[in-house]
C-alpha cells in the first residue's frame, strides 16, 4: 500500500529519477541513479552496481553488489525534482558485511528481539565559510554563542535549512548560533538508532546544498582552524521496553543506566576510533576547549566524556560528548550500544565519577579520581580498537575493511608530515586535512 501511494505521488510531481542512496565506510553518502520506473525493482530484486572503487569496499571480489531500497527512506527532494531512497547492500542474495547501514540494522534487530531500542538525539555542528583560493577561509559572521540578529549573518540561511528539513523527515526543534564565529546548529528530534542515523546524513546533505545556493560552503570537518573552536556532534542516549524508558529510576537514574554509562567508559578509548574517526578529530580533542578528552562522567557537567542532562518524567538520558560530525553514524552507533549493552550485560560500574571542571584539575587528582585520557591520536584509537573484542564484535567482519582503510589514511598523513618536516605532535590544522575532510 506505502509504495502504491509512493508512486501516485511521484505520478503527480513529475518525479523522473530515483536517487539510491548508501554510505562508504566513511559515512559519506555514495550512490546512483534509475529511472523512477525501476522503483519497485530496486525495492523487490535490487539495482547491481560495482562496489570495488568505493572507500572501504575494497577488492575486486566486491565488484558485484545488490543495492535494494527501503521504501520507509523515500523523499522527493523538492529543489532538484528527484526523489531519493536509502537502502540495504547485498551480496549473493546475503547482506554483504561492509554495508554500514546493514551493520547498525543487524545491531537493532538483535536489540528488538528483547523488546528494546535505542533511542538517540544527535547535535552535529557546522560552520559556514566562503572558500577563497585554495583554502583561503573567509567567515560570514563574527557572532558567538546564542548571538542574534546583527551578529548572525545566517540566521536566513538556518530558517532556509530547517524549513527544508521536514521533505526529509526531519523535525527541527532549536536553531542558534555556537560558540565559534561562523558555526552553527540545528537540533532535531530524536529517533531509534538507525532513523537519527540516517536523519544525520540527511541533515548534512540539506545543510551543504542550502548554504551552496547562499554561495558559501558547509563543512562539518571537526577542527577548521587552529584556535577555534572545533565542531562536535553530542549524543543524547536512552534505552526503552515497549513505553518504558529503561534509564528512569526511582531517584536519578536507574541500574541499567549507571550500567550502560560503564559500558561506554570501559570501551570509551576503543569507541574513539569510531567516534572520531579521522586524522584532523584528534586536533579538536584536546584540553581547553569543550570537546572532552578525559574519561569521567557527571551530572550536569560538560566538562566530563558523558553527561547527565536535568530531566523531567520520562526524559532520563546520557549525553556522550566526544563524538563528532565525522564520524559514520552507523558505525559508531552499531560500536556505541554494544559497549553500553556490555557494561548492562556485565554490571560495570560507572568509574571517575566528577563534578568539577576536570579540566582545572591537576595530573595527580585525576589519577585519584581514576579519570583515564581518551587517544591523543588516530593511531592510538587504532590500537585501542584492535585490543576491544566488545567493539570490534559490533563491526562484524567489517572490521578489517574499517582498520585497512584506517591504517592507511594514518600512513598517507605521516607521509605528508615527514615531507614537510612538520612535528608528528602538532596541533595545527594542515593543508592535507582540509583537502581530506572538509566535505565530510
Amino acid at each position: 500500500m506505502n509504495e502504491i501511494k509512493s508512486m501516485t505521488t511521484m505520478e503527480r510531481r513529475k518525479i523522473k529519477f530515483l536517487q539510491l542512496i548508501f554510505v562508504d565506510i566513511n559515512g559519506v553518502p555514495k550512490g546512483m541513479e534509475v529511472p523512477i520506473e525501476r522503483y519497485e525493482e530496486a525495492i523487490s530484486d535490487g539495482i547491481s552496481f560495482d562496489g570495488s572503487s568505493i572507500p572501504g569496499f575494497q577488492g575486486i571480489e566486491d565488484s558485484d553488489l545488490i543495492f535494494k531500497a527501503d521504501p520507509s527512506t523515500y523523499a522527493e527532494i523538492p529543489w532538484e525534482g528527484v526523489a531519493r531512497v536509502y537502502g540495504f547492500i547485498y551480496k549473493d542474495d546475503k547482506p554483504y558485511h561492509a554495508d554500514p547501514r546493514g551493520i547498525l540494522k543487524s545491531v537493532s534487530d538483535e536489540l528488538a528481539k528483547e523488546g528494546l531500542k535505542i533511542y538517540i538525539g544527535p547535535e552535529p555542528e557546522f560552520y559556514l565559510f566562503r572558500k577563497n583560493g585554495t583554502w583561503e577561509l573567509q567567515l560570514p559572521d563574527v557572532g558567538g554563542y546564542f548571538d542574534i540578529i546583527n551578529l548572525d549573518k545566517a540566521k536566513d540561511v538556518k530558517r532556509e535549512i530547517a524549513l527544508y528539513m521536514p521533505y526529509f523527515g526531519l523535525t527541527p526543534e532549536v536553531l542558534h548560533h555556537e560558540v565559534g564565529a561562523g558555526q552553527h546548529e540545528i537540533d532535531f528530534k530524536f529517533s531509534d538508532a538507525l532513523g537519527t542515523a540516517d536523519n544525520i546524513i540527511s541533515f548534512k546533505y540539506v545543510v551543504k546544498a542550502v548554504a551552496e545556493s547562499h554561495g558559501l560552503y558547509a563543512t562539518f570537518m571537526p577542527k577548521l582552524i587552529y584556535g577555534m573552536p572545533g565542531n562536535g556532534m553530542h549524543l543524547h542516549i536512552s534505552l526503552w521496553k515497549d513505553e518504558e524508558n529503561l534509564f528512569v529510576g526511582e531517584e536519578g537514574l536507574s541500574e541499567t543506566a549507571l550500567y550502560f554509562i560503564g559500558g561506554i567508559l570501559k570501551h570509551a578509548k576503543a569507541l574513539a576510533a569510531l567516534t572520531n574517526p579521522t586524522v584532523n578529530s584528534y586536533k579538536r580533542l584536546v584540553p581547553g576547549y569543550e570537546a572532552p578528552v578525559y574519561v569521567s562522567w557527571g551530572y550536569r557537567n560538560r566538562s566530563a566524556l558523558i553527561r547527565v542532562p536535568a530531566y523531567k518524567g520520562k526524559g532520563a538520558r546520557i549525553e556522550y560528548r566526544c563524538p563528532d560530525p565525522s564520524a559514520n553514524p552507523y558505525l559508531a552507533f552499531a560500536a556505541i550500544i554494544e559497549a553500553g549493552l556490555d557494561g548492562i550485560k556485565h554490571k560495570i560500574e560507572p568509574f571517575a565519577y566528577v563534578e568539577e571542571n576536570v579540566y582545572e584539575m591537576d595530573r595527580e587528582k585525576r589519577i585519584e579520581t581514576g579519570i583515564e585520557t581518551l587517544p591523543s591520536s588516530l593511531k592510538e584509537a587504532l590500537d585501542e580498537l584492535k585490543k576491544d573484542k566488545i567493539v570490534r564484535k559490533a563491526l562484524g567482519k567489517a572490521y578489517r575493511n574499517f582498520k585497512e582503510y584506517k591504517e592507511r589514511e594514518w600512513e598517507e598523513y605521516i607521509e605528508y608530515l615527514k615531507k614537510r618536516n612538520i612535528p608528528l605532535e602538532t596541533k595545527e590544522v594542515t593543508e592535507w586535512e582540509l583537502e581530506k575532510y572538509f566535505y565530510v
